[in-house]
């Protein structure tokens, strides 16, 4: 079996676009819909139920656009409505948040695991629940960092101002022995750089992007959804880029994430549904 309809990934921006880049790697020939919702960004700061409310939406779109899988490539997103997503659409969902665990908790050596994220993502605890299930000794240290979504948004990722902020989330948790460090959102890894400059060498920084394409191929592949290549092809498949908000912005950022991949971009409103053949 061959499906060739594409994967639908979604984020409240840019950032889902690292998960987007992972999947793209280890899966070439699936064809992926990406959906930034930069019109209502940022998501962090939001009500959960609000932030429900606009993943459905965004879920509802990409299923009528007929996609066979949905990643949900942002943390805010995920701890707010995954399991409603799930629930209200017929296609696999995967999320971020468990693969970033696996693999923080596969990492640690003291078993002293730090956290940053945005305000929704760590109020809502979802990564302690998400070690606890894991039946791992390890402690979880966490710290809301609200301004590095917008800086990323803008594509800052190397100004005073971002440093002083980072110093301001991070020394914190690099005070209390951390050995692993998450970047609990999709945006964090474009300041892995600085990151790494205010924790230093020793403070593994563990990015759920790849972990979470490893966990879409498995997902396709158990239920028979994979776009197999073509006898003799070993070409790229096709990739889709919208946004609620201003295209040109989108992908001028996006260059930051994926180069010339980022071809063109299309605005979208997530309430009105255009049909499109995948074939």
């Amino acid at each position: 079996m061959s499906d060739p309809r594409p994967i639908g990934i979604f984020d409240s921006g840019v950032g889902g676009l690292t998960v987007a880049r992972a999947v793209f790697d280890l899966l070439p020939n699936e064809p992926i819909l990406y959906l930034g919702d930069n019109a209502r960004f940022p998501y962090g700061p939001r009500p959960l139920e609000e932030i429900r409310t606009f993943a459905l939406e965004i879920a509802g779109y990409l299923t009528e656009r007929d996609v066979k899988m949905l990643v949900v490539a942002c943390n805010s997103i995920e701890v707010a409505a995954i399991a409603d997503v799930a629930d209200a659409h017929g296609v696999p969902v995967v999320g971020v948040i468990d693969p970033g665990v696996r693999a923080a908790v596969h990492a640690t050596r003291n078993h002293r695991i730090g956290l940053i994220g945005t305000e929704a993502t760590v109020a809502s605890g979802a990564y302690q629940r998400a070690i606890a299930q894991t039946g791992a000794d390890a402690r979880l240290f966490s710290a809301a960092c609200p301004v590095f979504v917008e800086h990323v948004e803008a594509g800052d990722t190397s100004s005073d101002e971002l440093l002083e902020a980072a110093r301001g989330y991070l020394v914190p948790l690099d005070e209390e022995g951390i050995d692993t460090l998450i970047l609990g959102c999709t945006h964090y890894p474009m300041l892995s750089g600085l990151i790494r400059m205010v924790m230093g060498e020793d403070v593994l920084l563990v990015s759920s992007a790849e972990e979470t394409a490893k966990d879409v191929y498995a997902t396709l592949r158990a239920s028979s959804l994979l776009q197999a290549a073509k006898d003799g092809e070993s070409g790229e498949a096709r990739l889709e880029f919208l946004t609620t908000g201003d295209p040109a912005q989108f992908r001028r950022v996006a260059h930051h994430f994926l180069g010339p991949v980022v071809g063109g971009v299309a605005p979208v409103d997530v309430r009105v549904v255009e049909g499109v053949s995948w074939s």
